[in-house]
């Protein structure tokens, strides 16, 4: 099945590095400011959702779910659940981190609620690349500078992290003490990095 893309209202600072990362292939979705991107992005949207209260609704001849102001769901949220609800399996989001740290921590929230559904999804700005790890392999090649593990989600133990600069094993990164940040690949090897109980965000940096 088609990628889900879902297009949010925050910056993009780096629109040919994310337009790297899209296909024509990939269903769009649009949420309410996200349709600022929609030129440069170069890619129309396939769904719009949004409750229009930061732009107004182009009321183009496209699937558009207006939503009230009042909810507990932001436009992102919704997006996300309407897509999950018609079968995607792998998401890619953008346009959701940076700005209002708020809607960035709840965007970030995203990536844990589609792994509990056993859901492929990953955040993308203008320099990294964001995804949750569990006990599956993930691994960080010299594409990317630097990579950072944060326990977001309360529990993160039995952590291995192989090739690279500070190894881990069987570690455990607590919300209150994030030691794993700006780790970097050895060279000429890929970083493979695991966690056996919980799960912890990955961030890499290009």
């Amino acid at each position: 099945m088609k990628r889900c893309v879902i297009v949010g209202g925050a910056d993009i600072e780096n629109y040919e590095l994310i337009c790297r990362k899209l296909s024509k292939d990939d269903y769009f979705i649009y949420c309410d400011s996200g349709l600022r991107h929609r030129e440069k992005l170069g890619f129309e949207p396939q769904l719009i959702v949004g409750d229009f209260d930061s732009c107004k609704n182009p009321n183009l001849d496209i699937e558009t779910i207006v939503l009230p102001c009042e909810k507990d769901d932001t436009d992102t949220y919704f997006a996300v659940k309407e897509a999950v609800r018609r079968g995607f399996g792998e998401f890619l989001l953008i346009g959701v981190v940076g700005g209002r740290l708020d809607h960035t921590l709840g965007n970030l929230s995203i990536l844990l609620y589609l792994f509990s559904l056993g859901k492929k999804a990953e955040i993308a700005d203008g320099c990294s690349e964001m995804q949750i790890v569990g006990k599956e392999s993930v691994f960080v090649d010299g594409t990317y500078s630097f990579f950072s593990l944060l326990n977001i989600s309360g529990k993160a133990e039995g952590i291995t992290v192989k090739n690279a600069k500070y190894p881990l094993e069987n570690a455990v990164i607590t919300c209150e003490y994030q030691y794993g940040i700006s780790n970097e690949p050895l060279p000429g090897k890929a970083s493979e990095i695991t966690v056996q109980n919980g799960k912890a965000l990955l961030i890499k940096i290009r």
